[in-house]
């Protein structure tokens, strides 16, 4: 009945005080409009290069005022007035003092000032310095431990100093002019300028292993391929080239002849006009709004907040109370104020902070050493908390490196003759060797490096993109020539009349070529790169081989790469699986590649929702999408964004694992972000966590780590509220009936310092095997009713304390208030301490499961300390006094009544709402 009584009274409060839901929508709508923003940012800019791409090259080169020689040095100062340094925004670092007011902000350190203020006001000295010490203690121990990881993130960033190739015109007023390349005909100028320094006009040349410094359109390519993995996720270079064919693309991303800032050059050269600099290009807009957006609010701030807020309600109820009945029984409202004060110290679990932030650190230092940067403190119970992993594909889930996968013949079976073929002409070209020919060697370099000797290279037939092949000319064991050639199979099957199938050679008939068709069409759908090897032999011929020789060759097989996931991905994601995460992959690259590596990975890739679907959802229909789908292909960084948020708006927990610039507002939107120390800068500063090895099984110990935090955290929280609301519930029934304080000011604060310090101690405490199986995360609702319910416990045995002192020892006067004040002193104190192992673990206590031993310890000491104080020489001064021999008679009979109470109480909450 009172149980039943007190919580519908704090219901109706905590239902009527409002206000902190209000924050956390006006939060949460605060982001879905700055996601909002961004994507209509993001469509600007993909317009304005389709527009770029779409028009001939004389036509924008007019519209940016510029021409092939160049800007003047008159325009690029007009220009770079007007536009600014191309160079990106970043995240700067906080200065000292604005870290150490983010790691002193939150609701209780606020409230303890406030209330050490009150303290020190009205002269209360010791518990003003009890209260700081708190205080100060949380700040310093948060600030010290993020600003040492923020450092260690700092020493990843690699300083490369990068430069272009500008066409600029000839100022002949300069006086360096003669140490320039320069083409006199033309008026123009080759120089090597650093890139922050171009503007849009500039015409730029660009060459295998250049890195692009702008959004440009190209207007001259040749054999021009471009890795784009970092921005889109394709593992495989795209290539690029001087006219765009399709009209009715709507992606930028997907334009042939924009090229974007931040990805490479693999091989060939090209000459581009820069379109976009600085913030205004693809990846600036992206930088931009990822460094200058506010943080968004994680699952662990909005959990802190909503249980201080929790705690805080309370307090601001039963102090007033308590501060009204001792006002007008006791008559002395001065002392009655600083009992309420001391209250209101007593019911605010000062420590929290301080506790919340060691369990933190302590979590760091264990990632730590499995090599894992945290950034923030808070990502250590968002880990815990977390209960959909959202994950890019290409290099964090695969090696973002090309390997041959299957070396087949016509007939798909694996044959060892394709791979000598493809190794010999791998091995023997003198042309520029790609990443499918780097593969072949890594793949074959260990069985097959003795043919190098069998073998003698004859001639060689490069690599052009016209006809996609190349050839080699060796001398076959027999004495013969063959040359053997590797190319794109549409392109191999023109120049081949035969096929060899079971060791056979065979005229290629339409059916044969309708089989070989239909083969490599499986290969493609499985998201498999594929290259056909065919041969032919020539008998007294040994040089002077040509691309007239390429034909009438012998298809023989057929070569596969794909981008392999990584060793530990799969046993990574089953584990996180098994411990209730819910792993999904979204990624720019197309979806037949992300199937091939989802099947391999286990991850249920029967359903794909592409980008171009996403962008064209409403929120309600991306809502229910998010749900059933697992796997998220050809987005852009917008779409990745938006998914993330959705998650959260339906009241996921989010991680998000990835390297690339498309990964980074998504990395920053998300619960947890999680990179990698080889990642994009705008990544790693986007990201709370830094995996400094490509391991993935850190996640599954990073997720049981976060949930060991959490559950400390919240013993803490549960056994300080419940034994601070029984306390307080005791005071007030000793107020109303005892003719003198049941309690001085002081005695609460030491109390509470004492039992405070004895939770320094649970960081380390163990966790129960079954409060780590699943996802973790804060309900306030159930603290509220975990403390009404385990509170007024400890009032039934403070009443029996009472009792005790009043008709047994005859404490029953103020002239004997003393010894009252310090019977009930003990048994609070001891019963606040033996709570902290009873509420720790949902068993038995001591037999089932046992503290750590530090916290043992601390237990030991500060049930010492308890009964030495008033019995020590120190009772004077704390107004206490010794107590009777037969006191310590009664003593054991009332604490273990109390652990026998809660333990049955504690099987009738597991029966009705769990632990």
């Amino acid at each position: 009945m009172l149980h039943n009584l007190w919580q519908r009274l704090f219901s109706n409060f905590i239902k009527k005080y409002h206000i902190q839901h209000l924050f956390e929508r006006h939060r949460s709508f605060k982001e879905l409009h700055q996601a909002s923003y961004a994507s209509e940012i993001s469509k600007k800019l993909s317009q304005s290069l389709i527009n770029a791409s779409y028009v001939a090259s004389e036509q924008l080169l007019n519209h940016l005022n510029t021409t092939e020689q160049g800007l003047s040095a008159k325009q690029v100062e007009q220009r770079q007035e007007q536009f600014g340094l191309n160079e990106l925004a970043h995240e700067k670092p906080l200065p000292w003092w604005k870290h150490l007011w983010y790691a002193y902000r939150n609701p209780f350190n606020i409230l303890l000032t406030i209330l050490a203020l009150v303290a020190f006001f009205t002269d209360d000295i010791e518990g003003t310095i009890i209260i700081t010490t708190m205080v100060v203690l949380s700040t310093v121990l948060r600030y010290w431990q993020e600003f040492k990881s923020n450092k260690a993130a700092a020493a990843l960033k690699a300083m490369v100093s990068n430069t272009a190739t500008v066409i600029r015109q000839v100022d002949w007023d300069d006086p360096d002019l003669e140490t320039m390349q320069y083409d006199l005909d033309q008026g123009s100028q080759q120089v090597e300028l650093a890139i922050q320094d171009l503007v849009p006009g500039d015409i730029i040349l660009l060459s295998a292993g250049d890195m692009i410094p702008a959004d440009c359109r190209i207007i001259f390519a040749k054999d021009l391929f471009v890795s784009q993995a970092s921005m889109t996720g394709e593992s495989i270079p795209v290539e690029k080239f001087a006219d765009q064919k399709d009209h009715t693309l709507q992606n930028a991303l997907e334009l042939e002849n924009i090229v974007f800032m931040g990805t490479n050059i693999v091989s060939g050269s090209a000459k581009a006009v820069v379109v976009n600099t600085g913030t205004q290009t693809y990846f600036g807009a992206l930088a931009h709004r990822v460094s200058h957006a506010d943080r968004a609010t994680t699952s662990f701030q909005m959990g802190v907040n909503k249980v201080s807020w929790l705690l805080i309600r309370f307090m601001l109820i039963m102090a007033p109370v308590v501060l009204f009945i001792n006002g007008f029984t006791k008559g002395d409202w001065s002392e009655a104020l600083l009992f309420a004060l001391s209250v209101a110290v007593g019911l605010t679990p000062e420590m929290l902070p301080m506790i919340v932030t060691s369990t933190l650190a302590k979590g760091a230092v264990f990632l730590s050493r499995k090599k894992v940067i945290v950034k923030r403190l808070d990502a250590i119970q968002n880990f815990g908390a977390m209960d959909v992993l959202c994950t890019d594909k290409t290099g964090t889930l695969t090696e973002d490196k090309i390997c041959l996968s299957q070396h087949v013949d016509v007939n798909g079976k694996t044959s060892q003759r394709v791979l000598v073929q493809a190794y010999l002409n791998s091995y023997y070209q003198r042309g520029l060797k790609n990443l499918l020919d780097a593969a072949i060697l890594d793949h074959a370099a260990q069985d097959l490096q003795d043919l190098n000797f069998k073998f003698k290279k004859l001639d060689e037939v490069p690599f052009d993109f016209v006809r996609r092949r190349m050839s080699v000319v060796v001398r076959t064991l027999q004495g013969n020539a063959r040359i053997i050639t590797k190319g794109a199979a549409e392109e191999m099957l023109k120049v081949c009349s035969h096929v060899e199938i079971n060791d056979k050679i065979e005229l290629l008939t339409p059916d044969h070529l309708e089989a070989i068709q239909e083969k490599i069409r499986q290969f493609n759908l499985e998201g498999l790169r594929v290259i056909a090897i065919a041969y032919r032999d020539f008998s007294g011929r040994s040089d002077d081989f040509s691309v007239a020789d390429e034909s009438n060759l012998i298809l023989t097989g057929y070569l596969t790469f794909l981008d392999p996931p990584k060793k530990s991905a799969a046993p990574a994601l089953a584990q996180l699986a098994a411990h209730g995460v819910n792993v999904k992959v979204l990624t720019g690259d197309n979806e037949f590649v992300t199937q091939k590596v989802c099947k391999e990975l286990g991850l249920d890739c029967e359903h794909v929702l592409l980008g171009g679907h996403v962008e064209n959802m409403t929120d309600e229909e991306l809502k229910f999408a998010v749900e059933y789908t697992q796997v998220f292909a050809k987005l852009s960084p917008v779409h990745k964004e938006r998914i993330v948020m959705q998650l959260k708006e339906n009241g996921h927990v989010v991680g998000f694992l990835g390297d690339g610039i498309n990964d980074a507002a998504a990395i920053r939107s998300a619960d947890i972000g999680i990179s990698v120390d080889t990642a994009v800068d705008i990544a790693k500063e986007s990201a709370d966590l830094i995996l400094l090895e490509k391991s993935l099984m850190v996640l599954e110990e990073g997720v049981l780590e976060g949930r060991r935090t959490f559950a400390n955290m919240l013993k803490y929280i549960k056994m300080t509220a419940s034994s601070n609301f029984g306390n307080v519930f005791s005071v007030l029934v000793a107020s109303a009936f005892i003719p003198f304080l049941p309690m001085l000011p002081i005695h609460l604060l030491v109390q509470n310092l004492l039992y405070d310090v004895s939770q320094i101690a649970i960081p380390f405490d163990n966790v129960d095997d079954e409060l780590i199986e699943k996802p973790q995360s804060w309900k306030p609702n159930e603290i509220g009713r975990f403390m009404i319910f385990f509170g007024p416990l400890s009032s039934i045995f403070d009443i029996l304390t009472f009792a005790l002192m009043w008709f047994v020892f005859h404490a029953n006067s103020p002239e004997q208030q003393t010894l009252f004040q310090s019977g009930w002193f003990v048994v609070g104190l001891l019963t606040q301490t033996i709570i902290v192992h009873m509420i720790r673990t949902e068993k038995i206590p001591f037999i089932q499961s046992r503290a750590a031993m530090p916290l043992m310890v601390m237990t030991l000491v500060i049930v010492a300390a308890g009964i030495f104080l008033p019995m020590g020489p120190f009772a004077e001064y704390l107004k206490l006094q010794a107590l009777p021999l037969t006191y310590f008679l009664f003593l054991p009979f009332i604490l273990l009544g109390y652990m026998l109470v809660v333990q049955l109480m504690k099987k009738i909450y597991i029966r009705r709402y769990g632990w």
